[in-house]
């Protein structure tokens, strides 16, 4: 059998009951123990390996319903905990050399299989196998010749199943309001995580700007009269900042160097930011800024056009350069490929 992992929830109905972690095993023992308990006298009541297949069927029965995760339990480990013991109680009602019998003891140990499942969702489905028990029986009472049957086992499925659905229609409202504010506690922490990335992305853009640009105010705000050196420098720093709007994933202090000294030779420089390099690995990311400062760095006239593509296309980034003999265009792709077109 395999065993599903634990979903991220808090709201499931054995959560709050205290049937998942350690808690969950610790209940997986006692609902073993109490199957064990009840499926002893069958060994001596049908064949030993009718009952055996009976306890192992039951017991798997349990650990489905107790250990499978989802909210409420899915569909397949469902029908394989009615199988399972509706399997068992079929083994323990059929004597292969007596015939049909009337043994309670495997649907008493079923009813606790089946007040589990309504605790996970699937009342429903445990009433179904009430319904299918009842028959079981009854067929059995019609094979022995007996017109009204023992009521003892019917009873005490049906007051044990009535006690788990009367409990799981309880707390059903508690479980909707705990998933309500665990959905609205998800959602704060979200917006609060997005106000702490835009306060650190805004302190990062101030720090810079006070780092690049404060020299330059503080010249102006002396109101003196800039030099012509003086005049190339605003018009440097203006492309700059103006490169950190427009591909602030792209900019690093050594493309923005590059592209410093580009424009200061007379190239003309346009750097934009598609948002293509979200989900994109760091080292492609590096790949693209190097490739970028390279053409920076050998561009002596004509422009330099740095792109990097909306997501989603198979070309993350192009690096246009063009010059009066013609333009070169490199495309980078997704997994690091480059293609080069003149």
């Amino acid at each position: 059998m395999v065993v599903m992992t634990e979903p991220h929830s808090d709201t499931e109905l054995r959560a709050l009951l205290g049937m998942r972690g350690p808690g969950g095993w610790f209940f997986l023992a006692g609902l073993a123990g109490i199957i064990t308990l009840y499926l002893i006298p069958t060994f001596g009541i049908v064949p030993p390996a009718q009952a055996a297949f009976a306890l192992a069927a039951m017991l798997g029965a349990a650990a489905v319903v107790l250990l499978v995760s989802g909210d409420p339990l899915p569909w397949p480990a469902t029908v394989a905990v009615l199988l399972a013991g509706l399997s068992a109680v079929v083994s323990t009602t059929v004597n292969s050399s007596a015939g049909a019998i009337r043994e309670p003891w495997a649907a008493f140990a079923f009813s606790f299989v089946l007040a589990v499942l309504v605790l996970r969702s699937r009342i429903g489905a445990a009433w179904v196998g009430a319904a299918a028990l009842a028959v079981v029986f009854a067929a059995a009472d019609r094979v022995l010749g007996v017109e009204y049957g023992s009521l003892l086992a019917p009873v005490i499925v049906l007051s044990t199943l009535v006690g788990a659905t009367v409990c799981a229609l309880i707390l059903r409202p508690t479980q909707q309001s705990l998933r309500l504010l665990h959905e609205d506690a998800a959602m704060r922490a979200a917006a609060e995580a997005t106000m702490a990335a835009e306060h650190a992305e805004r302190v990062r853009q101030l720090a810079r700007l006070d780092r690049v640009a404060r020299p330059m105010l503080e010249l102006i705000a002396q109101g003196t009269e800039l030099s012509a050196a003086e005049r190339e420098t605003c018009r440097l720093l203006e492309a700059e900042l103006r490169d950190g709007l427009r591909a602030p994933q792209l900019v690093t202090d050594r493309l923005a160097g590059a592209a410093r000294g580009a424009r200061s030779r007379g190239v003309e420089v346009l750097l934009l930011d598609d948002g293509g390099f979200t989900g994109v690995a760091t080292a492609l990311r590096d790949q693209v800024v190097q490739f970028a400062i390279r053409a920076l760095d050998a561009a002596e006239s004509g422009a330099v056009t740095v792109r990097v593509l909306p997501a989603g296309r198979r070309t993350i980034a192009t690096v246009l350069v063009s010059v009066p003999e013609g333009d070169r265009r490199t495309d980078i792709g997704r997994s690091g490929e480059i293609t080069v077109s003149e």
